[in-house]
């Protein structure tokens, strides 16, 4: 790859900083500017990742004008467990855009990542040809659609969480720290923060603890009917059919965001049309033999 000039006058680079709430502010601005998203509400939960390493260039001022962050996304692929590291919060201010400086960014979070010794690295973008020139390549995403299972019946029924709300906070981190993957085709290992964060970005994700499981399921019922099930953390993955027992909803079909191998249900493999594309970054003897996606609960 041709190597060109970065134009960083008048800003400073800085790595590891989100011990600092100031800096870690001018990321929040940053991403709330960019792409009207609050992530803010991160730090009530736990804080980020604790093993992100950001990457940002700052003005003087202590304004961000360009991010990058790099963590550890531990994964199973068709049963391996990958060593796997995650780009995310990837943004430039209008100002300082064409300087070079989101290229420069990104070198230094791949050199990051071969430091520590990441096999592979994932992100998501809607801009690919951005990070095709670095080896990444986009995965084609398929959900699950079929019928819903008859349903087993519950002992007690699930109840909702609040994520908000201490005592119901301390239950989801706790299943966290523990869970197992949904899948193991493609699913995440960890990436707590992740799933935290994502029940505050969508005001349509339900979280129902099922005691009898000890599992907290994420799922979406936006039309009458028609139930979405994003996740599931649990130690011991429960049937779609016990989970539809304890959530006792009314549905005629089902979608699940992931592979489904450990549901004892199975769906059509549907390809999933999204404005955003997940890249990898890999050997080439981590692939797929599935059609699959991560959970939405893993966005980044």
């Amino acid at each position: 790859m041709t190597s060109k000039s970065v134009d960083h006058s008048g800003l400073t680079f800085r790595r590891d900083y989100f011990g600092d709430l100031k800096a870690w502010q001018a990321l929040v601005d940053l991403l709330k500017d960019t792409f009207d998203i609050d992530i803010g509400p991160l730090q009530q939960m736990g804080g980020p990742d604790s093993s992100s390493m950001p990457f940002g260039w700052f003005t003087d001022d202590g304004r961000l004008a360009a991010n990058l962050s790099a963590f550890s996304m531990p994964l199973v692929i068709n049963g391996r467990r990958v060593n796997a590291a995650a780009f995310q919060s990837g943004a430039v201010r209008p100002p300082w855009r064409g300087r070079g400086l989101y290229r420069d960014l990104t070198r230094k979070a791949l050199a990051w990542c071969e430091e520590k010794g990441f096999e592979a690295i994932v992100l998501y973008t809607d801009k690919p040809s951005l990070y095709e020139p670095y080896g990444f390549h986009s995965l084609s995403l398929h959900a699950y659609s079929g019928k819903v299972p008859a349903a087993s019946k519950a002992q007690t029924p699930a109840r909702r969480l609040d994520p908000l709300e201490k005592a119901d906070f301390e239950l989801l981190r706790m299943a966290l720290q523990t869970r197992a993957p949904v899948s193991n085709v493609f699913a995440v290992r960890e990436s707590a923060a992740m799933f935290l964060i994502n029940t505050q970005l969508d005001p349509g994700v339900r979280i129902s603890w099922i005691e009898q499981e000890r599992a907290a399921v994420a799922w979406k019922m936006e039309t009458p009917g028609h139930f979405t099930l994003l996740d599931v953390v649990s130690d011991n993955i429960p049937s779609l059919a016990a989970i539809m027992g304890a959530l006792e909803i009314e549905a005629e079909r089902v979608d699940v965001l992931f592979c489904p191998d450990k549901l004892g249900w199975s769906g059509e493999a549907k390809p999933l049309e999204t404005h955003t594309q997940l890249m990898i970054r890999a050997p080439a003897e981590i692939a797929f033999d599935r059609p699959a996606m991560l959970s939405p609960m893993a966005d980044f």
